[in-house]
């Protein structure tokens, strides 16, 4: 067999380093696994050879499987041909020597070789239930056999990345290297010492129990939070086959249960998204030749739950942050309300204490503006008023260093008027993150029409460097993602005038797979804080959809959570949402008044009312160009909005229908209920053409 290209073997005295160089995170792709098993053979029919040691070129092991090509009907190597086959069954001991990830397959390969050696920053686990899938190469035999049956269901089932230290003290890893202590140099030496050590340790030959209630048990604990997907579910059966079927029966049931999840439909809308959380980072229209600049010294003004929220974002991924406030009174105010959140953490036992101590010593709170003249770069997060939020710009303009960067954590104000009282306004961007902060995933980085690319792609950068995923959004009122689910908070309110209650729509929200139904979320945002996006509105558009019902609640001071009555009421102490007879009776007395004829709904009709609003909404916004691409807002359902990941996000679930069905039943619903309905255009001329709402073709973005 011809030398591979993308892995070689070196001679290191008596020990065959075979390495891994498959750019950039050395993933499983097109000639690997069949490198590996070359120089594996070749090294163990060399005599002079007594042991190897596998790792990995550039910044990681290997990082796991290439994704692309899951689904696509490629031929999969037969049991026993496999590297995992080919490695456990070497007649000289391999030691994996593991950098950066080893990752589902990466980790695979790295516990059928028979020492498993990493540096102290290396991570490894088996994440391929997040991909709708389970780890098909003998990782659910092998991990139980080394960490145990519990151990390894709750790793398998999380998909969590392990911390070397960690993975070592679980027993996953043999030796952690030392500081300072070359890899290749230390692993060489580990193969030295075991080089002539028989019988191998092979982690097939390890047997593995466990009581068989645990099996039940985790089912029971994952029933929620996995509901309407199989991949969990099959992991555990995965698991359970190790401990109760000799290890080639194992692997030939885990075989079947990968099999049965490859093809999916769970698995190919995981897959669609994994790929449009990394296309969502691509801006195709900026010149390649500007790069984002490298931002240290971040500013928060603003310490109400959103300000506080980004500190603790930025605190949390190692920066430096000032916040500051109007007065001291608000600002201690922020500081408690920051401290009570890692305490949480703390308490629930996410959050180790000492590390709390470390975040917290990272916020400084200071008093005035004068104190943050030096930073680099600063996040607004006042109250989302333009008039609140103008002189604060002004304020910001005159103190800052001429080259800062002025973000705007707005959910829908115009960032062109914003950024009009500055002098700067190529350097200004909106940041608009999801609440709370310091936990939501989703930046979207609003475009205003003067930002420079490199305003653009530092604000995007950074997001990405405090653990979100940063969304490109045209200026438009309500960005993308705001805009985009507008229809949908107005439609839910329509459907109670009709005759629903908060509590059915709720539910078949959450049983669609949402973690929360919208009534309680809005509850839990605070009612009040819509209530002034549709005054604003009104008063811009005088043929704008009102919501009495909602602003009825409002006007009786139900707020939400904190006023302990909205949609539903709350005991004290207690976020439980408990349907309220007073708001039944708001919703048919609201009604009676506006002679809106009352109906019972079917839940599929609750569903699509609430979805194809946005879903055409969607397409108004790319055929303004306001949006890259459609799998943009798909990415922004996911992360801002808690679609449920596994239906791949909102345009993805839309294509499943059919965008043909789509339109008709939009069209059908314009002729009943009016303008609210009518199609866009994009809509209507993808149906014509049949052509999936994914592949649109967006206006040039604006």
């Amino acid at each position: 067999m011809p030398d591979s290209p993308v892995v070689r073997l070196e001679k290191d005295g008596e020990i065959g380093v075979i390495i891994v160089n498959y750019p950039p995170v050395n993933a499983l792709g097109p000639g690997v696994s069949d490198g590996i098993i070359e120089h594996l053979n070749t090294a163990n029919a060399d005599p002079s050879v007594k042991a190897m040691v596998l790792i990995g070129d550039g910044r990681s092991f290997i990082a796991g499987a290439d994704i692309r090509g899951f689904g696509s009907g490629r031929k999969r190597p037969p049991i026993g041909q496999r590297t995992y086959d080919v490695l456990d069954a070497s007649p000289k001991p391999v030691i994996a020597a593991i950098h950066g990830f080893a990752l589902g397959g990466g980790l695979e390969n790295a516990m059928a070789c028979h020492y498993r050696i990493a540096v102290a920053s290396a991570k490894v686990g088996l994440p391929e239930v997040l991909i709708g899938i389970l780890p098909g190469g003998g990782g659910t035999q092998r991990l139980p056999r080394l960490v145990g049956a519990q151990t390894a269901l709750e790793l398998i089932t999380s998909g969590r990345h392990v911390p070397a230290p960690e993975a070592a003290g679980l027993g996953i890893i043999d030796e952690i290297v030392p500081e300072g202590v070359g890899l290749r140099a230390a692993a060489v030496a580990f193969a030295g010492k075991v080089a002539d050590a028989r019988p191998l340790p092979r982690v097939r030959d390890k047997t593995v129990s466990a009581d068989p209630a645990i099996f039940g048990a985790m089912r029971k604990s994952i029933a929620r939070k996995a509901r309407n997907q199989k991949a969990p579910y099959h992991c555990i059966d995965a698991v359970e086959a190790a401990c109760t079927q000799p290890f080639d029966d194992g692997i030939r049931r885990e075989a079947q249960l990968f099999a049965e999840l490859e093809t999916s439909e769970e698995a190919k809308a995981l897959r669609y998204a994994f790929f449009a959380e990394r296309e969502v980072a691509k801006l195709p229209d900026l010149p390649t030749s500007i790069a984002a600049r490298d931002v240290t010294s971040p500013a928060v003004i603003g310490a109400g739950t959103m300000g506080g929220g980004i500190a603790m974002s930025f605190a949390d991924f190692g920066y430096d942050v000032k916040i500051m406030d109007a007065n001291r009174e608000a600002l201690d105010r922020g500081m408690q309300r920051i401290r009570s959140n890692y305490a949480t953490s703390v308490k629930r036992g996410s959050l180790a204490e000492d590390e709390m101590q470390r975040r917290l010593a990272r916020i400084h709170p200071v008093a005035g503006y004068q104190d943050i003249g030096d930073c680099d770069v600063v996040v607004e997060a006042v109250f989302e008023r333009m008039d609140v939020k103008k002189p604060v710009f002004a304020k910001l303009d005159e103190v800052m260093q001429p080259d800062a960067f002025l973000f705007s954590n707005t959910s829908a104000l115009d960032m062109d008027e914003l950024a009009s009282v500055t002098k700067r306004a190529d350097r200004i961007a909106g940041t608009h993150f999801f609440s709370p902060a310091n936990v939501m995933k989703l930046l979207e980085v609003v475009r205003p029409s003067k930002a420079s690319p490199e305003t653009l792609m530092t604000a995007m950068a950074l997001g990405r460097k405090i653990g979100k995923i940063s969304a490109m959004a045209g200026n438009t009122d309500g960005f993308v993602a705001n805009r985009s689910r507008a229809p949908f908070n107005s439609e839910m309110v329509i459907l109670l005038e009709e005759g629903c209650l908060p509590e059915q729509v709720d539910r078949v929200m959450v049983d669609f797979g949402y973690p929360m139904g919208p009534f309680a979320v809005g509850d839990l945002a605070g009612l009040d804080i819509g209530a002034e996006g549709r005054k604003r509105r009104a008063a811009a558009n005088p043929n704008y959809r009102t919501l009495p019902i909602a602003d009825k609640l409002v006007d009786m001071g139900r707020h939400g959570q904190k006023t302990g009555a909205g949609w539903y009421r709350y005991e004290t102490g207690d976020r439980t949402p408990h349907p309220d007879p007073e708001v039944a009776a708001v919703i048919k007395s609201v009604a009676a008044e506006m002679g809106v004829p009352q109906r019972t709904f079917t839940d599929s009709e609750i569903l699509q009312r609430l979805l194809f609003s946005s879903v055409n909404e969607a397409c108004r916004i790319l055929e303004e160009g306001k949006a890259y691409r459609a799998s943009d807002i798909d990415v922004m359902w996911l992360h801002g909005f808690g679609f449920p990941r596994y239906r791949g996000g909102l345009m993805y679930w839309a294509d499943g229908i059919g965008v043909r069905e789509v339109y008709n039943q939009i069209a059908a619903w314009h002729q009943q209920y009016g303008e609210r309905w009518a199609p866009s255009k994009l809509l209507r001329d993808l149906a014509q053409t049949d052509t999936p709402l994914r592949e649109a073709k967006p206006a040039p973005f604006a």
